[in-house]
């Protein structure tokens, strides 16, 4: 029953821009272990960003960098399961050891929010977010610490193994398999309010997501690939949208007015409490086929 959960916070929307590490290893059904870091990202702060986390330029300013980091990281991550709610910290991972051209370890993942989707049927295709389901189960923490979430993310994860019966390993292998195992046929179809309905069974099933900007090909085929992802694509950003997915322009320079007006609505939200996030068009991409480890 031993695994590691870690979670990652962001400075702006690229993945790489880690700017805090929370990392908690388990034994035996309890927290062994934590350890947190803030990092500097030597990237900008977003002010979305630091609205949601309250890490600042400032706050890391005497940080170490990834690179620094790394070699503490490592030893925390080796030869266990890892597991993190939501493939995003594990493609926040992936994209920092690219940024510094840094080797990366060989690891095991296992993602929580998958998980959920499984053990707990009611939240097959929506609801399975870390803060609905730590409010489901009773889990009391401070959402966006990078060492709180992952802690919640491996306590979720002994909750869906004391449920099912089934063990760490043993969820490595059925979260690779539909989520209904009694459906036969190909992935049920299933209409939605929000536009081009998403696969039940794909990596993001229960995301409304919605393009804006130029994207690097046709929005037909952007539409399609989140649609085979899970997701539900809508055209406008509303109360209901989690994830807006920004072309591959330099989103360094876009400020104020010259945000798109679904841009400037997304980050509306977001400071009203929405759980939202706003993605480069180059990370979505990563998103909807999660690359093999090493």
């Amino acid at each position: 029953m031993d695994f590691t959960a870690i979670d990652v916070e962001t400075a702006n929307p690229d993945f790489a821009s880690i700017c805090q590490i929370g990392v908690v290893q388990f034994h035996d059904g309890h927290v062994a272990n934590r350890w947190t870091t803030f990092v500097n990202p030597e990237d900008f702060f977003d002010p979305v960003n630091v609205r949601i986390h309250g890490i600042t330029a400032e706050t890391v300013r005497s940080a170490p960098v990834f690179r620094d980091v790394k070699a503490r990281l490592d030893p925390l991550l080796q030869s266990t399961v890892v597991c993190c709610h939501t493939a995003f910290d594990r493609l926040a991972v992936r994209a920092v050891h690219a940024k510094y051209r840094l080797d990366h370890l060989p690891l095991t993942w296992l993602d929580t929010s998958r998980v959920v989707r499984r053990a707990w049927p009611e939240r097959s295709h929506s609801g399975y977010g870390i803060r609905p389901v730590a409010e489901m189960l009773g889990i009391s923490f401070h959402h966006h610490d990078a060492e709180e979430d992952a802690r919640v993310a491996g306590e979720i994860l002994l909750h869906a193994m004391a449920r099912t019966g089934l063990s760490v390993n043993e969820w490595l292998a059925r979260v690779e398999r539909p989520i209904n195992e009694e459906r036969t046929g190909g992935p049920a179809t299933r209409t939605s309010r929000h536009g081009r309905a998403g696969n039940p069974d794909g990596p993001l099933s229960g995301e409304i997501v919605v393009f804006t900007g130029s994207l690097s090909f046709k929005r037909s085929e952007a539409v399609a690939l989140a649609a085979a992802a899970g997701c539900n694509v809508a055209e406008n950003v509303t109360k209901r949208t989690t994830l807006l997915v920004v072309g591959n322009q330099d989103i360094r320079a876009l400020n104020g007015l010259e945000k798109s007006s679904k841009h400037r609505k997304a980050e509306q939200l977001i400071t009203e409490g929405q759980e939202l996030r706003i993605l480069q068009e180059c990370d979505f991409l990563s998103l909807l086929v999660v690359p093999p480890e090493p």
